[in-house]
């Protein structure tokens, strides 16, 4: 499926778009593809932990052996490309708030780089597929990586948003 451009996104009051670089600055591997029940980003969940739905990572054939001792693992770091989502927002306007926010203070899938972040449940590894528990981006979305997660590191209790965005 082909990337939206700027002239496919409805635009809300109070948001601003910039102009994107003429190139990029890296590439990317993309090492499979997420299956999920959502076809539609309206039909998708606002986040992996409003949904009980199982979703599969489909990982491609030549990265299959990196999914060894996965299986071992209860908690997975998912990082996806959100091939459908803007690019060229820095202001936005979330359907809950009542002004613009800035992009980088979102979790939104329309920023810059599209990647999305889900900490999800493992369900189980067999031939290359790996089903979960806890996403929210649209079945055939590009995978970038798989990482474990570690509640002794990863973990961050005293984390909180400000939403006047006051906090340091």
């Amino acid at each position: 499926m082909e990337p939206m451009t700027p002239e496919d996104i409805d635009r809300r009051p109070g948001e601003e778009t910039v102009a994107l670089p003429p190139a990029y600055d890296a590439g990317l591997y993309f090492v499979g593809r997420v299956r999920t029940p959502w076809r539609a980003r309206r039909d998708c969940p606002k986040n992996g932990r409003q949904t009980d739905a199982v979703c599969t990572l489909e990982v491609d054939p030549p990265y299959r052996p990196a999914l060894q001792n996965l299986a071992g693992v209860t908690h997975l770091i998912v990082l996806y490309w959100m091939d459908r989502a803007a690019r060229d927002l820095v202001l936005q306007r979330p359907r809950h708030a009542d002004g613009s926010r800035g992009t980088f203070s979102l979790r939104s899938p329309a920023r810059p780089n599209p990647i999305a972040l889900s900490v999800v449940e493992n369900l189980g590894v067999a031939e290359g597929l790996v089903t979960v528990r806890g996403l929210d981006c649209i079945d055939g979305t590009p995978l970038l990586d798989i990482k474990p997660y570690y509640a002794s590191t990863d973990s961050r209790p005293d984390a909180r948003v400000d939403r006047a965005g006051t906090a340091p």
